[in-house]
């Protein structure tokens, strides 16, 4: 059979519904059917010949009668007082029957359902009002012709579904899209139609993008939508060769975007910097005097801090561990009725870095020079520190009181360094003082002031706050701990400051007194808490209003830095190859270094660092401030290092395991002991004269003040012994506050020679009297050996 012929187009062509279609095929064959079912040849000859049967008449005579038989109009009731009993729903084969009224009226049998006649025989329908009929439907009735519905939904799916066991997902298209698609008739755009595209409404309407100071060749592509290729080939038409990763910058970009009909404006980018920090110029009429900052300068133990102590009226110099400065030390003194700023830097080679940074935050120099001894290295490194940090330099020349002083030596010595005294013509203050007999200081405040004043040195203190770090330490109850020097505006207490990689809200701040204060305006320097971690001494620091972005602004920093130490790692390349192979056989010296602050790590590292040679090289693999913990020592055996520990001490934990692993733990107060020891080291002739011998441990449980014998200690013995002769370092804190020896041990009463762990005892030392409770004491002594 050619034509396919459903069951609903064999119900609608005989005027019946699809249902006693389907009932007349069940009747005759077991496979159901539905309404879209295509039928056999054998199957309509069933359905036609099943019908004709039930429509066949008698004789022509009744076929024209019941078609010239007008249509009977059938009114709506109107509802009756007593309502219907609903009808029976009928069965299928009960759909077969007519009701009895319909087989008296006519001869063959109809449908109940079909109450419309064929479209040809139906007459004109007779209007006898104007007004509509009214119908009304019994909904009471449950006889509802359903198959009228199912013909509707089954003439929708024929009309979606083409082919059987086909699904498919309804589109919804804009306007835009479907007139589109009309117009390129179903065709989809290719890639080179939508450049076409592009290029044409590029050239009626220029486009407009924005570019930065540098940008990669495909990221400026992607901005012109075009694409990389063509971009390039306008570059190499201009003479620059680059491949899609390589930057051109703006100039380059604004003459290939010219190339393609595209105009080309200034990217602004704002960084987290700019948005937080305010770096704008102050305006004059803010601008308000500040006290000088001076930085005291020179080589070791040429009588800096002794000049500072003498400027100050205090004594620091007996504190400091060999009489050397291991700290940056700022204070605010005054001189008359002005206020200057002091910076004590070390002196000795190994804080070049301390000392550098003491300089680049300075107004002016006090280079301090020994009239016996002339210039020295160190003195001429911090000439050069001055001169690369543009401060103004003042010359003095101490120690004018001892036999052999000769400062015209000095100031010859200077010229040679290209600083001319002005007695000689030149621009340079040269100070004659005594730091012993006092002499010349008023002169040297004198010309400070004088300098200070050319110099007009001024600031803003309404802005926020903004300055340097000038040292940091960790401190086991505080935290970080950090001294900061204001150079603009004012810090206020609560504050929130950015300094270098770290972040903190001010928790509290001190002046260099140990008051605690509220603000520090311009040149002021303070002690302050609250950072979340030690900065690194010389980080510029600034007060900000938003903490989210400025732990933004830090985790930027600290991602830049690791960057940055990654691509400072050496690469292999043909000149250092040589060397790099011979690495293979350099012996390498690791070190762990623990200071009890940042400048102190920082100036062991690049002394240690710079102990390299062709033999041996220095490897510093990590660096902290802090007592020496057990991780230390972890570290340190996992990675065949050795500990250095300056001016701290290991916990009682990491001094046991370092024992029991075999980890070799240095400690020092004096740099050059470290230094030179390690040197020997390397160099393999590490013979050492004495060693520490530890003896016991006592912990500080009370202090006791008696006249004429000054502070007692009530102490208990925790392990080992105390000996009346024994040495004694006390550790506050896992930190060396002083070194001192015992000057008289007793128990009880009477005197005694040793006092064994576990027994209370009362001891006095013969200089330190700072003591507190919880300090420990730990006794040793020095034994000299050979090897």
């Amino acid at each position: 059979m050619m034509i396919k012929y459903r069951v609903r187009e064999v119900a609608k062509d005989l005027d019946i519904p699809n249902k006693e279609v389907i009932d007349t095929l069940a009747e005759y064959f077991t496979e159901p059917k539905k309404y879209m079912t295509v039928l056999t040849e054998e199957e309509l000859d069933v359905v036609f010949e099943t019908f004709t049967q039930k429509r066949n008449l008698e004789t022509l005579d009744a076929y024209f009668a019941e078609r010239e038989q007008p249509e009977i109009t059938v009114e709506a009731e109107p509802v009756s007082e007593e309502p219907e009993k609903p009808a029976p729903k009928e069965s299928a084969p009960a759909e077969k029957k007519a009701p009895a009224a319909k087989q008296k009226e006519k001869a063959p049998e109809k449908p109940a359902s079909q109450e419309k006649p064929k479209p040809q025989e139906k007459p004109a329908p007779v209007v006898e009002h104007t007004q509509p009929v009214r119908r009304v439907i019994d909904t009471r009735s449950s006889n509802v012709n359903i198959d009228r519905y199912n013909e509707k939904y089954d003439r929708l799916a024929d009309q979606k579904v083409k082919t059987d066991n086909v699904v498919t997902k309804q589109k919804f298209m804009s306007r835009n899209q479907q007139r589109r698609g009309q117009q390129r008739r179903g065709k989809r755009e290719t890639e080179a139609e939508r450049l076409r595209r592009i290029a044409q409404e590029r050239k009626a309407k220029h486009i407009t993008i924005e570019v930065p100071e540098e940008i990669t060749v495909g990221e400026f592509a992607l901005r012109l939508k075009v694409t990389a290729p063509e971009v390039i080939k306008k570059l190499m038409a201009l003479g620059v060769f680059a491949t899609i990763n390589d930057t051109i910058d703006f100039d380059t970009a604004v003459l290939v975007a010219d190339e393609f009909h595209a105009r080309v404006e200034k990217e602004v980018v704002v960084t987290i910097e700019e948005r937080i920090i305010d770096d704008s110029e102050d305006d004059e009429a803010n601008l308000v005097g500040r006290a000088p900052v001076v930085v005291v300068m020179g080589h070791v133990d040429h009588g800096k801090t002794s000049i500072l102590d003498v400027i100050r009226h205090s004594n620091v110099t007996e504190g400091e561990a060999g009489g050397i400065t291991q700290h940056i030390g700022a204070y605010r003194v005054k001189v008359g009725d002005r206020d200057v700023t002091f910076l004590d830097t070390p002196g000795h080679a190994a804080f070049t870095t301390m000392r550098a940074r003491g300089a680049q935050v300075t107004d002016i120099a006090v280079l301090v020079v020994a009239a016996d001894d002339g210039i020295m290295p160190q003195t001429v490194e911090a000439i050069n520190h001055a001169k690369a940090a543009g401060v103004s330099i003042i010359v003095a020349i101490n120690k004018m009181d001892k036999v052999g002083a000769n400062p015209e030596r000095v100031k010859e010595q200077l010229t040679e360094h290209g600083l001319v005294p002005e007695d000689w013509g030149g621009e340079t203050p040269c100070i004659p003082v005594s730091a012993h007999t006092k002499e010349g200081i008023n002169d040297l405040l004198e010309m400070i002031i004088l300098t200070a004043d050319m110099m007009e040195l001024k600031a803003n203190p309404e802005r926020a706050g903004k300055g340097t770090v000038v040292e940091a330490r960790l401190d086991k109850g505080m935290g970080p701990i950090a001294t900061v020097l204001v150079q603009n505006g004012t810090l206020h207490a609560g504050d929130i400051i950015v300094a270098g990689t770290t972040v903190g809200r001010v928790r509290s701040m001190m002046d260099d007194k140990g008051r605690k204060v509220t603000e520090a305006g311009p040149s002021v320097p303070v002690e302050i808490t609250g950072l979340g971690d030690v900065p690194v001494g010389g980080d510029i620091f600034n007060a900000v209003s938003d903490e989210r972005l400025a732990r933004e602004l830090v985790e930027q920093r600290l991602t830049e830095q690791k960057e940055e130490a990654f691509r400072s790692q050496t690469k292999v390349t043909l000149d250092n190859l040589f060397d790099q192979m011979k690495e293979g056989d350099m012996k390498e010296l690791k070190i762990i270094v623990k200071g009890d602050v940042q400048g102190s790590v920082e100036a062991v590292r690049q002394s240690l660092e710079k102990l390299t040679n062709e033999e041996v090289r220095v490897n510093i693999i990590h660096g902290a401030v802090g007592a020496i913990n057990e991780s230390d020592v972890m570290l340190a055996n996992a990675s065949n290092a050795i500990v250095v520990g300056f001016n701290v001490r290991p916990d009682p934990v990491a001094e046991e395991n370092a024992k029991r692993d075999g980890v070799d733990l240095r400690l020092y107060r004096i740099i050059y002991d470290c230094i030179e020891e390690i040197e020997s080291a390397m160099k393999g002739m590490l013979a050492p004269k004495y060693r520490e011998i530890a003896l016991g441990k006592a912990e500080c449980r009370e202090t006791y003040k008696i006249s004429n014998v000054g502070i007692v200690i009530g102490g208990h013995v925790t392990s080992g012994k105390i000996t009346r002769s024994a040495l004694v370092r006390v550790v506050r804190d896992g930190i060396i506050v002083a070194d001192d020896k015992i000057a008289s041990l007793r128990r009880f009463k009477d005197d005694v020679r040793e006092v064994a762990d576990g027994y209370d005892c009362g001891i006095t030392l013969e200089k330190f009297s700072d003591i507190k409770q919880g300090d420990v004491l730990e006794a040793y002594e020095m034994e000299e050996y050979r090897d």
